[in-house]
């Protein structure tokens, strides 16, 4: 399981014209089943995004593909978490 930190970069201002792509980007990293959460850090600082059922360097090649990393809008940092113990909704991350 990984977490990714999206943090707003040099170009942040250029946000509005490639959201389109980051949310179409958003959407198909669901659409695979890979994205279980995305959301914005607080305060305005950017995003993250909660990953699983990928091998860490898939994911990097995924997110060097969002139109806001090609476009220096936003940096990453992706952390991997290894489960030791969830509570029995988040079941299915143990495995």
């Amino acid at each position: 399981m990984f977490t990714v930190f999206l943090r707003f970069a040099e170009h942040r201002a250029r946000a509005p014209e490639f959201m389109d792509g980051h949310k179409a980007w958003i959407k198909q990293g669901f659409d695979d089943g890979v994205f279980l959460m995305v959301g914005s850090l607080q305060p305005n600082m950017g995003g993250a995004i909660l990953a699983h059922a990928i091998a860490r360097d898939a994911l990097e090649a995924r997110v060097k593909n969002d139109p806001f990393i090609v476009e220096g809008i936003v940096t990453a940092e992706i952390l991997e978490i290894t489960p030791a113990r969830a509570d029995e909704r988040l079941n299915f991350l143990m495995g």
